[in-house]
């Protein structure tokens, strides 16, 4: 039986984190995150691209263009969404997803999601580096993981 497993080294790998920059206060720390894995995993700083898009509703189509140019290994999406008194956090938020998703199959380049979905400002900040982790460092973990998986997938 073969078992194909990713692993956490892509020393040869290029990223693109893909950033909303609306409830900046929460995704910025995600961004710091984020880049802090990649580096703490062998990627350059060199190869390492923050694209700031203004929200998470706009992220799908900058990830787009990104993919496009067939120049990175991964894109890592980061973002929040922190949900209101109207239906709007539900439309962005799966607005986003599906999105994200689309453009991963697309261009079959891996897509990390790190897009906070939450019920509250206190969440967002739990999940951006508090008691829930970073949710940006582990969109990182995630890219890397897969960017070896899929190369592993081609080799064979």
């Amino acid at each position: 039986m073969q078992t194909f497993e990713g692993t956490f080294v892509a020393p040869q790998g290029k990223f693109a984190l893909v950033v909303g920059r609306f409830n900046s206060f929460v995704v910025e720390s995600l961004v710091s995150g984020a880049i802090d894995t990649l580096v703490r995993h062998g990627i350059k700083e060199s190869d390492i691209a923050v694209i700031r898009a203004p929200g998470a509703f706009e992220l799908p189509l900058v990830a787009q263009r990104v993919a496009r140019r067939e120049e990175f290994d991964a894109i890592i999406a980061l973002g929040a969404v922190i949900r209101g008194g109207t239906p709007h956090f539900e439309y962005v938020a799966g607005e986003c997803t599906k999105g994200l998703a689309q453009v991963s199959m697309q261009y079959d380049v891996p897509v990390a999601f790190g897009v906070l979905t939450v019920d509250s400002i206190e969440q967002a900040i739990e999940r951006s580096g508090t008691k829930a982790g970073n949710k940006g460092a582990e969109a990182a973990l995630s890219a890397l993981e897969m960017v070896s998986l899929l190369a592993q997938l081609e080799a064979k």
